[in-house]
């Protein structure tokens, strides 16, 4: 068993989330951001991976409509949180970290004396979290509903491994050379079914239904 999941992020016309890896670069507009609030205090639990926290130090919570904040989550394979970052300083939530088995147990008892609870989780081929068992363990933590919201290698990941079940993308109308969100090696994607398009401010928002290819 795993959430639900709806995978969600802002990318240029052409593709692009950032100019260059590791730096951040807003893309929505106002209207659009008020939409992704609104839309995370619809989920149980929302989950960025560590090079989020690192370039954006996000809050995650829902501050620019009313409603309630999701459960924030982490992808951390090496424990490398900031101990000073929002997530941890200022939470909404106990901020819950995903990692690895071989994550340093001291760096562990440092966060967990800040209130954030680990998650241990085995790994994938590539030595990172197991996303899929990941989810499991969300599932099983009371987790029913995720927003993931990226950056690159989440998307891609979530994407390679087919775990998306939902996809809220706002398309900017700017041209960015630099950071795609998916990863251009000939990755499989889903099929869009029950497409939606609207208009917020400048911004393009397309929703849809993933289904996979058996």
């Amino acid at each position: 068993m795993r959430p639900k999941v709806t995978l969600t992020y802002a990318q240029s016309l052409n593709g692009c989330i950032a100019a260059r890896p590791g730096e951040r670069l807003a893309l929505s507009g106002p209207e659009s951001m008020r939409m992704t609030h609104g839309l995370r205090a619809t989920h149980d639990g929302i989950l960025v991976g560590i090079g989020t926290v690192l370039a954006d130090n996000p809050r995650l919570s829902v501050r620019l409509v009313d409603g309630p904040h999701p459960q924030p989550i982490i992808v951390d394979s090496q424990l490398r949180c900031p101990t000073d970052c929002h997530l941890i300083q200022n939470p909404v939530h106990p901020l819950w970290i995903c990692t690895t088995e071989q994550a340093s147990s001291e760096r562990q008892q440092a966060l967990e004396r800040l209130g954030v609870r680990i998650i241990r989780i085995a790994t994938d081929s590539r030595e990172q979290v197991d996303l899929q068992q990941a989810l499991s363990a969300l599932s099983g933590l009371g987790i029913r509903t995720l927003m993931i919201e990226g950056g690159a290698q989440m998307i891609t990941a979530v994407l390679r491994q087919q775990l998306a079940d939902h996809l809220v993308l706002t398309i900017a109308p700017r041209i960015v050379n630099g950071v795609y969100a998916i990863a251009q090696d000939g990755l499989i994607c889903p099929t869009l079914q029950q497409v939606t398009q609207k208009q917020l401010g400048v911004d393009t928002i397309i929703e849809a239904n993933l289904t996979w290819a058996l």
